[in-house]
């Protein structure tokens, strides 16, 4: 049975599902994976998705390496685009650590050929993890550490921000998304990525870059749900809430895992009225480029698809939310 979205609400996929290695991650020459046919993997997994998917999705938001082939950049997006796709960016940056002055240079360094491939190919909204070095060994920072951690962290954005030319170009915004305990030490919670966001704005002036809300990243950050809903709303009327992820806490495979967090945060939301974009995210539970995310958690190892293919079980996704979101709708809150 096919779904009509109603509310209008960019609804998408983060394409995870199709694994880092073997799908989203290039190899050394900066080339993506292809299957036999000669086709982007990641391109043929959306195409196979958009096909069983009960309800029409808009959007895609793909993960995007330092080092990738530029021209295998424009035959990813392309591919995206002819499946009536936008396009959205998620910068990544690995290997140096964005809190550290030391490594200032690198970090922007990773991250402005990105933020140019984003304005070249007319992204509206860019999305990262780029406040702090993912799984690092380094001790979680608080008091004057935070404090000069923000600080470190708003001056490397903004320096991004300004060689990349993000001023008067098509990104509208750019998304900053915090990291579970373990994941990150420091930037762990909704407050802790909101100082951030709340700081960069400040600093720039304009209300440009927005706090990605991951249901799995709250669910799984500490802080009790009623803490987390309360602080969605205050995050809206400062004018700085961004994406939303559905996305279940601990195992991030099927949406049925998520113990009511996906529910309660979508709602909460909604009911600010700031909701635009939905992202149906899901992890691949065997990628070896996760295998110290099952170390740290061995509930991320668990599989969770009940005899199913990864696309059927986030084109399942799709349509949950794509119920709440009508139902929503349905209640006054969209």
């Amino acid at each position: 049975m096919k779904i009509t979205l109603l509310p209008n609400i960019r609804l998408g996929v983060v394409p995870t599902h199709l694994r880092f290695v073997g799908g989203l991650v290039p190899d050394e020459s900066g080339k993506y994976p292809r299957d036999a046919a000669g086709e982007i993997r990641v391109v043929a997994g959306v195409k196979e998705l958009c096909a069983m998917s009960p309800v029409k999705f808009s959007c895609v938001q793909v993960s995007f390496f330092p080092g990738t082939d530029a021209a295998e950049i424009d035959a990813l997006v392309a591919g995206l685009k002819a499946l009536d796709l936008e396009v959205d960016f998620i910068l990544m940056v690995g290997g140096v650590n964005p809190m550290d002055p030391a490594d200032e240079d690198a970090v922007v360094a990773q991250l402005v050929p990105t933020l140019k491939a984003a304005i070249a190919h007319g992204a509206r909204n860019v999305s990262s993890t780029s406040i702090e070095e993912w799984m690092s060994t380094e001790a979680r920072r608080d008091g004057a550490e935070l404090e000069a951690a923000i600080a470190q962290n708003v001056k490397v954005h903004l320096r991004a921000y300004q060689e990349a030319g993000l001023a008067g170009s098509c990104v509208d915004n750019w998304h900053i998304e915090y990291l579970r305990p373990g994941e990150f030490k420091t930037f762990t919670n909704l407050e802790r990525g909101w100082a951030f966001v709340s700081a960069a704005n400040k600093a720039l002036g304009a209300k440009f870059f927005k706090l990605l809300v991951d249901a799995a990243h709250c669910g799984d950050s500490g802080v009790p749900l009623a803490e987390n809903v309360a602080l969605v709303a205050r995050i809206a009327a400062a004018g700085e809430l961004g994406i939303f992820h559905a996305s279940a806490k601990t195992t991030r495979g099927c949406l049925s895992t998520d113990d009511g967090w996906i529910g309660a945060l979508l709602t909460a939301v909604a009911q600010t009225g700031e909701l635009r974009q939905v992202f149906v995210e899901v992890f691949d539970h065997t990628d070896p480029a996760l295998e110290a995310l099952r170390k740290l958690d061995p509930g991320h190892g668990i599989d969770t698809r009940d005899g199913r293919s990864y696309n059927q079980v986030v084109a399942d996704g799709l349509a949950d939310i794509a119920h709440r979101l009508n139902n929503l709708a349905a209640r006054g809150m969209l």
